[in-house]
């Protein structure tokens, strides 16, 4: 049986909320990103319609199709793809938050080209949690002197930390890095900078990083159904 996007989401949604009750979390202390890349623009706005509001995206031409084409929503967008220095304007200018930031020299040109007229944009620093080497990400003994450079960028708001560790199919596996990252913020966090977000999570260990105080998990398929790659962006 084919279900729905509404349906799918709502089975999401509950299982946030069980995962929140088992973990004696509020709620409403973690966000659903959908990951809409590779999907169009008609079925964003089937969910946006059933009450979903952030929409992550990787591939930024299509991203900047589809926020053209959605620009009347109060869809909230978040780039989630990896940032490259020939692309940081149309960042900048488009989007809400920007989850993969792993180089000063691109939260420098994000926050030069930041209109103006926007409020500042919301940015994760991506942690290489595990140290792997084909992986996107700063070590973690690089953050603090990441953070207080980045937090002297006024078009910039830094909210948080962001990891995408190795793959494992056991929820204790799954929770150590998640819990060494969550140690990691805790440490770095100031009164100043709080640094709210924990950007983890995605539709295998959804449970083990809201375990671990995930603030924002990020969902695509369990939402949308099996992604077509056979067209995939650049």
């Amino acid at each position: 049986m084919n279900e729905s996007i509404e349906s799918r989401l709502e089975e999401v949604r509950t299982l946030i909320a069980d995962s929140c009750a088992e973990y004696e979390r509020p709620e409403d202390s973690v966000r659903l990103l959908a990951v809409s890349k590779t999907r169009t623009a008609e079925e964003i706005m089937t969910a946006f319609t059933a009450g979903q509001l952030c929409f992550g995206e990787s591939y930024l031409q299509e991203a900047i199709n589809k926020i053209d084409q959605l620009k009347d929503t109060e869809i909230e967008w978040h780039f989630i793809g990896r940032v490259q220095s020939n692309k940081t304007r149309p960042i900048a200018e488009k989007f809400d938050w920007v989850h993969s930031i792993d180089k000063l020299k691109h939260a420098q040109r994000l926050n030069d080209q930041r209109p103006d007229s926007m409020p500042p944009l919301n940015i994760c620093l991506q942690i290489n949690i595990d140290n792997e080497e084909t992986k996107g990400g700063i070590k973690p003994e690089q953050a603090a002197e990441m953070i207080q450079q980045i937090s002297q960028l006024p078009r910039l708001k830094l909210r948080g930390l962001m990891t995408l560790p190795s793959p494992t199919h056991h929820i204790d596996e799954q929770r150590e890095p998640f819990h060494r990252l969550r140690e990691l913020r805790d440490q770095l966090a100031t009164e100043a900078l709080p640094l709210e977000t924990l950007s983890i999570g995605m539709s295998d260990d959804m449970e083990a990083a809201i375990a671990e105080g995930s603030t924002m998990v990020r969902v695509g398929t369990a939402i949308f159904g099996p992604r077509n790659y056979q067209n995939k962006p650049k």
